[in-house]
């Protein structure tokens, strides 16, 4: 089975992040495979172990993103290929990645592709179901549970809590939801076969692109932190004085009742 996974390389949610500019300050902060990715490398894995083939885990970034590919080979991808856009794309999103994505993979005969549900970072959710809309080919969103047989397969995805159970056909894109699966942590002998394993780099050139081909379909005006939350209170006090505390609370400062 010939499978692809899309990765994205996002910002570590879980630390600090600074505004400078209207951007994201890139300076200190710490980058990580995006974590709906994580669950897509591992089904791939898991359907590779089943089925045969290989695992060819597929970005869009800069040297930089080596860094998460080589975290992908570790957990058990096959083969790795960069698209360097850092000297051809000041601004992209996600038109340009699917774009780019779309046309690397047209000639690739992919039984399956699979991507993260979304990214962290922008939380779209599009770059898969575009790519598959520029393949022509089928595609299920939010899975859980996936099962192949033979070109028939067989997906639960989550619809807002609730399972919905489809069947289709390969070839086939599906995006991942928490749930599918429990990524593994790379191993000490997965990051030292991972140094061997292949990795690509490619250019918008070797994809026959040219920088208007992909060129953004959208505009980011400005990117802000929310606003910063008020510190809590805490009543103290007998349970009756504090339900009258709180009402009087209510009633007065927060004029909700």
């Amino acid at each position: 089975m010939n499978i692809y996974v899309l990765v994205k390389r996002t910002f570590d949610t879980e630390e600090r992040i600074a505004i400078k500019g209207g951007k994201i300050a890139e300076d200190g902060a710490e980058f990580i495979i995006n974590p709906y990715d994580e669950y897509a490398i591992e089904e791939a894995i898991a359907m590779r172990d089943v089925h045969g083939g290989e695992v060819t885990v597929v970005t869009i970034g800069g040297e930089d993103s080596e860094k998460q590919l080589r975290t992908a080979l570790a957990m058990g991808a096959d083969k790795a290929v960069l698209i360097n856009t850092e000297d051809d794309l000041d601004e992209s999103d996600e038109f340009t990645a699917a774009k780019i994505i779309a046309e690397y993979l047209k000639d690739k005969d992919a039984d399956l592709i699979l991507a993260g549900n979304v990214a962290i970072d922008g939380g779209s959710g599009q770059v898969g179901p575009r790519v598959a809309e520029l393949l022509n080919i089928n595609y299920v969103t939010t899975i859980t549970k996936l099962e192949i047989e033979g070109t028939a397969v067989k997906i639960v995805r989550d619809v807002e809590g609730d399972s919905e159970m489809i069947e289709t056909t390969l070839p086939l894109l599906v995006t991942a939801q928490q749930g599918l699966n429990e990524p593994r942590y790379p191993s000490l002998p997965g990051i030292m076969k991972a140094k061997k394993k292949p990795l690509e780099e490619l250019e918008l050139d070797d994809l026959d692109l040219e920088e208007d081909d992909v060129e953004a379909k959208t505009e980011t005006i400005e990117i802000f932190l929310p606003a910063a939350k008020a510190a809590g209170r805490v009543l103290e006090g007998e349970i009756a004085d504090q339900v009258s505390e709180l009402a009087s609370l209510l009633r007065n400062e927060a004029k909700v009742i």
